[in-house]
């Protein structure tokens, strides 16, 4: 079948959108009518070449849609079924699955970074040639084909443009707050970079039953909107917020700092922003190649932990539905976090808004 879908030929270049050639799906895949897709910071490492990754590709990761179509050995998802889309899926059974660290599954790893479907293949081409998918998901589309593994269905009652977020920032940054530093009531919390992981982080933190969430970022804009998600109070990034911090937190610094934006240089101010004892969260991907320097005698002698976390260390199949029913249910405000909604055709747009810092999170509707 022929759709519409943006390409990146390579980095330093537009998104440009075509009419490309989409297979049915084989034997444990899906094809999903995409609803709606989130405009992500981790698509654009691809454009700046932050990360590498086969190219043409097809972009897109955090998407929601509807199921058309599904092959041979499908049985947890119908026709008509509503998907969030699962950019890390996991099989169950490998070494990680098999001890509670889904994210990490080693199963779909290779085919994952090599743009392919699980038998080294592509569904996407265009003039008989492939073109990769990103992430498994490959979004930026009208509809994909996908391993069955990546489609979560989701309540009917959850808006398409939800359940895409649910897909990516709202499940890495809740997740990072509730799964992987497993933030303890009453903590204090610093979260560096307020966008839409980082907003998702100051709901998990409210969750957590945090009683003082500080919020920093370059944008003024969004450090007021953290404000009205529930940061307690909030400053604009520079040489003078580690004080900040501090007087804040009687001297001593966080319990918990986070950084959901991936630069170098940010996750190393964590390490003051957090009192001796505390935890550091890196929720943010960095460019391939980069290096952070966190000196390890200030780490033993002062017992600080750091810890990544990736995709909110996020069991799917439990975390999905949690979390749009928490939001059903009023618990998260996740209809704020869609600042504003773009056609297909306004991609480039879309991503100079992120980039602007004037936007939470933008989404791509069809």
């Amino acid at each position: 079948m022929t759709i519409r879908a943006a390409i990146l030929r390579a980095a330093h270049q537009p998104f440009s959108i075509e009419s490309v050639e989409l297979d049915s799906p084989g034997p444990n895949e899906v094809l999903v009518r995409i609803a709606a897709t989130g405009v992500c910071h981790s698509d654009w490492h691809l454009v700046s070449g932050a990360t590498t990754h086969p190219m043409p590709v097809v972009p897109g990761h955090e998407g929601a849609g509807v199921v058309e179509a599904i092959g041979p050995g499908v049985t947890h998802v119908a026709v008509g079924d509503h998907v969030a889309l699962n950019w890390a899926p996991n099989c169950g059974s490998c070494f990680y699955c098999l001890h509670g660290q889904h994210s990490l599954c080693s199963a779909f790893l290779e085919p994952i970074w090599a743009g392919t479907m699980m038998d080294g293949t592509t569904r996407l081409s265009q003039e008989g040639k492939p073109l990769y998918h990103f992430s498994g998901l490959a979004c930026f589309a009208e509809k994909t084909v996908v391993p069955s593994q990546c489609c979560i269905p989701i309540s009917k009652e959850v808006p398409l443009t939800i359940a895409a977020l649910v897909g990516c920032a709202v499940t890495t940054g809740v997740g990072a707050a509730l799964n992987t530093a497993k933030i303890k009531p009453g903590s204090s919390v610093v979260v560096y970079g307020v966008g839409g992981v980082g907003l998702s982080i100051v709901m998990g933190a409210m969750l957590a039953g945090a009683s003082q969430i500080l919020a920093i970022d370059r944008s003024e804009s969004k450090i007021s909107t953290a404000v009205s998600f529930g940061a307690t109070a909030g400053i604009i990034s520079g040489d003078n917020d580690i004080e900040w911090i501090r007087s804040q937190t009687e001297g001593r610094g966080a319990d918990y700092v986070f950084e959901a934006v991936g630069i170098p240089s940010l996750q190393e101010r964590c390490l003051p922003a957090v009192r001796p004892g505390g935890v550091i969260v890196f929720a943010g991907i960095s460019p391939m190649g980069s290096a952070t320097n966190l000196p390890g005698a200030i780490l033993t002698r002062q017992e600080k932990t750091v810890m990544g976390s990736y995709y909110g260390s996020a069991n799917p199949a439990r975390d999905f539905p949690l979390y749009a029913e928490l939001y059903l249910r009023g618990k998260l405000d996740l209809d704020r976090l869609v600042t504003r909604t773009y056609s297909l055709d306004q991609i480039n747009e879309a991503y100079a808004d992120m980039l602007s810092g004037d936007v939470a999170r933008g989404v791509i509707v069809f």
